[in-house]
């Protein structure tokens, strides 16, 4: 891809990123598990579906049985205690929306963390999995229809539609093998700080810095 025909701050855009490990600096399952002492165990999990070599909805699903009875409000505790968001994430997200772009979050994670990330920085659009919840304690079920892979590139194209914005003007943001469709379909699919098997498939990649970053890859002119 050559610069002028990369995605332009001068045109109506769209981005969209991933959350763990890109939007925010961790593993939101991790740090749920850790309120377990079973986080060893599910960021290993967490580790090899990101590498691609587990299927990421079984390998989920799995993750969050092994969550059954769990305080809900660990997740509150999560949020406010563990997630600091990505270096340059707000001057991005700031910056393309001064610039009439879109921004949305499309994670494999929780609703839970999604919802108020969307509230805390303007975001147009997030789709997330759904914790089961009852009596106050995580079921260890998934409420709904897994968000994969497939789903994320869907929801970019859906996206994409609904705003009249060309897929030309499109971003995609991750660092796992489950944000390689939505990163190859995109106008401008960028690794973040990502996994190998992503690094080498996506068009850029950024291996050192913040989010800010992703600014200097489209084309000012």
């Amino acid at each position: 891809m050559t610069h002028a025909e990369r995605p332009t701050l001068t045109q109506p855009g769209l981005l969209f990123m991933d959350m763990d490990s890109t939007l925010i600096q961790c593993e939101c399952i991790d740090e749920i598990a850790d309120f377990l002492g079973i986080k060893p165990q599910i960021a290993a999990i967490t580790e090899r579906a990101m590498r691609g070599e587990l299927d990421f909805a079984a390998s989920l699903t799995e993750r969050v049985q092994l969550l059954a009875g769990l305080d809900a409000q660990v997740l509150d505790e999560v949020y406010r205690k563990r997630i600091k968001l990505t270096e340059g994430a707000e001057t991005l997200i700031t910056t393309l929306q001064r610039h009439h772009w879109k921004v949305g979050l499309v994670s494999g994670g929780f609703t839970y963390f999604t919802e108020r990330l969307q509230q805390r920085l303007g975001l147009d659009f997030t789709r997330a999995n759904t914790l089961e919840i009852r009596n106050g304690k995580l079921t260890g079920n998934i409420l709904g229809d897994i968000v994969d892979a497939e789903v994320k590139r869907h929801c970019l194209l859906e996206q994409a539609a609904i705003h009249d914005i060309p897929m030309r003007q499109t971003v995609a943001i991750g660092d796992g093998a489950n944000d390689l469709p939505m990163i190859l379909s995109s106008g401008l699919g960028i690794a973040f700080h990502a996994k190998p098997a992503v690094i080498a498939q996506a068009p850029c990649a950024i291996r050192e810095g913040g989010l800010d970053r992703v600014l200097a890859l489209l084309n000012p002119s």
